[in-house]
């Protein structure tokens, strides 16, 4: 008799078709293709639709809420978001400029170009992530360091690929962008299970992007 998948087999089985697409996407074109069609296009495709086909046709549920993106106290979650990020991007300034001597900022046209991809980005990452993988881990086990624990090496996982196809990151800015990543993931895993809502991440992850697109890329 064939044995039944659980739903937490279930719910990696999609997240690994995602990872797979997401692979191969990244193995032929590399980071040849525009950055606006990789994140405003590609990855909601790739990261998005698989799992949107899982809730709403496996579990049967409301895609948002199946990831805890709600409308109640969405104001404060936004606020605490905002804040959170802005102290962790005014610290990347700094560091710019105790490192350079220059804050190195770009033109606000640029600079909101880039806010808009990291937004892009990040809301593709956390839902898949956070709202999706981590909600159900944390859902099954009860355990935040083991649901937060796996949560974040399979959200390291999604970056390899352009970790190791971006000719603009390599050597010691290679680790220290591995390192940063497991760390973010790590933060931002912890303040969604304290805050059960997706917005919170996606917020904070996006000051990270937007930092890497102006002081490292």
């Amino acid at each position: 008799m064939k044995k039944q998948l659980s739903p937490i087999q279930k719910m990696l089985n999609a997240w690994a078709v995602s990872m797979i697409i997401w692979s191969l996407y990244r193995a032929y074109l590399g980071t040849s293709m525009p950055i606006w069609i990789d994140e405003l296009i590609a990855k909601p495709l790739v990261f998005l639709v698989p799992i949107y086909y899982y809730i709403t046709q496996i579990e049967k549920q409301d895609f948002l809420k199946g990831v805890d993106f709600t409308f109640k106290n969405i104001k404060k979650h936004i606020i605490f978001g905002l804040l959170i990020g802005g102290v962790f991007f005014t610290t990347g300034i700094v560091v710019q400029y105790l490192k350079t001597g220059s804050l190195g900022l770009l033109p606000i046209t640029t600079m909101l170009y880039f806010a808009i991809i990291a937004l892009a980005s990040s809301f593709s990452e956390e839902i898949l992530s956070r709202g999706f993988i981590l909600k159900r881990l944390y859902e099954d086990s009860g355990s935040m360091i083991s649901s937060v624990f796996i949560a974040s090496f399979l959200f390291f996982f999604l970056h390899i690929p352009i970790l190791f196809t971006n000719p603009n990151i390599y050597g010691f800015a290679l680790i220290q962008v591995m390192i940063t990543d497991l760390l973010l993931s790590f933060t931002v895993s912890l303040l969604y299970l304290q805050r059960k809502h997706i917005i919170v991440p996606i917020l904070l992850h996006a000051f990270y992007s937007l930092s890497i697109y102006l002081f490292i890329s």
